[in-house]
Formats: C-alpha cells, sequence, structure tokens
C-alpha cells in the first residue's frame, strides 16, 4: 500500500494558485511596461514553470511513497 504526501499535495495547489494569480497580477502591469511583448513573455514563461512544477509535485504526492 502506498502512503500519500498530502504535503507535497498542498504545496503543489499553493504554487498552482501563486502562478496563476502572479500571471494576472503581472497583466495588469503590462501596458505600463516599455516592452510589454517580451515582459508578457518572460512572465509567461516564470508562470509556465511553477506551474508545471507544481503539477509535479501533486502527482507525486497523490502517488505516494511505498509503506
Amino acid at each position: 500500500m502506498r502512503q500519500k504526501s498530502w504535503r507535497l499535495v498542498i504545496v503543489g495547489c499553493v504554487l498552482v494558485v501563486l502562478a496563476v494569480g502572479f500571471f494576472f497580477y503581472m497583466m495588469g502591469m503590462a501596458p505600463q511596461s516599455n516592452d510589454a511583448k517580451t515582459m508578457m513573455q518572460t512572465v509567461g514563461m516564470v508562470s509556465g514553470g511553477v506551474g508545471g512544477l507544481a503539477i509535479f509535485m501533486m502527482i507525486f504526492g497523490l502517488i505516494g511513497k511505498k509503506a
């Protein structure tokens, strides 16, 4: 029987929420930027990286480890 790691699942969920929140917050700041396109590309890459890491953490936590 495998033991789920709820800490990883919770941290993964929090990171997904933070990544989405950061993306939308920076979308509000984009019109004030000198180069909005490049800024949003960078923000998208960072948010995507954090979101991907968070999804990996959630899956890894749900699979769990052997007891």
